[in-house]
């Protein structure tokens, strides 16, 4: 049996937080015994974390970073990804009050895309990102130390 296509656009967003977990749980149980394969878009990564084996993170329709879940998660290396995942709410206050949210500013963070413009890129196995030779070699400078 060939596996199928489910594409979904944010499905889940407008449901209440229980009949979502019960969406998200059916989703994943049917994943499992139906061997479907689905292309999840939401902007909630803890929901997509639940749900995906991997993640490709979306800016302005370009794909700019791909890995496995987790290893997305342990090193998240564009400054988009980066700034997606430190808005994710904690459920310890103390946490979340003191946690930093990263903005992410591309005039400010990009390297002269004029000169020098961004490729597709495997940083780590099965770990991509989009970016030119200089953020190259800084994501490399962070992803070793």
């Amino acid at each position: 049996m060939e596996p199928e296509l489910i594409i979904a656009d944010e499905p889940i967003s407008a449901l209440d937080v229980s009949i979502r977990a019960q969406v998200i749980n059916l989703l994943a149980e049917l994943q499992k015994q139906k061997d479907l394969t689905y292309l999840f878009i939401a902007h909630d990564l803890s929901v997509v974390r639940f749900i995906s084996d991997r993640i490709a993170v979306i800016y302005k329709g370009k794909i700019v970073e791909l890995a496995e879940t987790e290893k997305l998660f342990a090193h998240p290396l564009h400054p988009y990804t980066r700034s997606l995942l430190s808005a994710i709410p904690t459920p310890n206050p103390r946490v979340e009050k003191s946690k930093v949210i990263e903005i992410y500013q591309p005039d400010k963070e990009h390297f002269d895309y004029a000169s020098n413009p961004p490729e597709w890129v495997e940083i780590e196995p099965g770990h991509f990102i989009l970016a030119n030779d200089r953020e190259i070699e800084n994501y490399k400078k962070k992803f070793q130390s």
